[in-house]
């Protein structure tokens, strides 16, 4: 009777996965047997018929290029520049919605709405409003204000800027609802306490809000520089298509070129490797960071 019990609980533990069992392996072929033959590939030659094994060749070819080298200082100015401004606002915004100011369920949708909207229709959209003769510069020169209308996206100096404002405005709502929802969570008595004590509204976000937020915050970074890395592919394809020249290049674009531009099929599936070794370590140390925030290590 015993084993029989036993059997019957396995059971039940094991039914749901059957259920899942279909999806799973539909995943498992598309995106495994996809990575497997990815770093398969990325040793070999396929500008012969041949595809013979040529070790870590295509791998240092990639590293000499200089294109590459670009792409890759792309994403890291993409990286120092929007990472600590959507941290910054996401936090100061959270908190004037926590505080409730007047109006503040219309300004929670106003700053969400961008972040549910596609990035082709933001990227589209937002083309059309930083063109040279577009919307933009249209309302500046009629403002009498024409030294501010410039070539937003065709100038090579200023249009890597112009996308990284973009992305600013479409994931800014994330962020934001991630620091409200752990706000709702911060026990009102610390804030009453520091109320009493006559604590100024800065000195309550440095010393009391910030730290509260401290878990939160090293998550939504890891999560904004694998963002910076891997999502931003259709930003540059829909806005400057990595122009002008190779000015807003980046390492998913470069990928892209090298694949199905110039059909150069080797250093396309060495540097896909390259990023997704770099993005792997920094979804570890998300994952690493989740564990803590479950486990409460506030």
């Amino acid at each position: 009777m015993k084993k029989l019990y036993l059997n019957k609980n396995l059971g039940k533990k094991i039914q749901p996965y059957f259920y899942i069992l279909p999806a799973i392996s539909v995943v498992c072929f598309i995106y495994l047997y996809s990575l497997i033959k990815l770093f398969q590939n990325s040793f070999l030659n396929l500008a012969v018929p041949q595809r013979n094994f040529i070790g870590f060749r295509n791998y240092i070819s990639v590293l000499k290029d200089t294109v590459f080298w670009e792409a890759f200082s792309h994403n890291l100015i993409i990286i120092a520049v929007a990472v600590p401004v959507l941290i910054f606002l996401s936090i100061l915004f959270s908190v004037f919605l926590y505080e409730k100011i007047r109006g503040w369920k219309t300004y929670r949708f106003v700053i969400f709405l961008p972040y549910i909207l596609s990035i082709t229709v933001t990227g589209i959209a937002f083309g059309y409003i930083f063109t040279y003769n577009g919307i933009l510069n249209s309302i500046l020169r009629l403002l009498k204000i024409d030294f501010f209308a410039l070539d937003w996206l065709g100038s090579p100096k200023i249009a890597i800027f112009t996308v990284i404002f973009v992305i600013i405005w479409k994931e800014l709502g994330f962020g934001v609802i991630l620091f409200y929802s752990r706000l709702m969570s911060v026990p009102v008595e610390i804030y009453d306490a520091a109320k009493v004590d006559g604590v100024t509204w800065w000195k309550n976000l440095v010393y009391i809000t910030i730290p509260q937020l401290k878990t939160v915050i090293q998550f939504y970074l890891i999560l904004l520089i694998i963002t910076m890395f891997s999502w931003i592919f259709n930003y540059i394809y829909v806005m400057t298509n990595g122009g002008p020249g190779t000015s807003t290049n980046v390492v998913e674009f470069y990928i892209y070129k090298r694949a199905f531009f110039y059909n150069v099929m080797n250093s396309a599936n060495a540097a896909s490797v390259i990023l997704f070794i770099i993005v792997i370590i920094f979804i570890f140390v998300q994952f690493k960071i989740r564990i803590r925030i479950g486990g409460g290590s506030e």
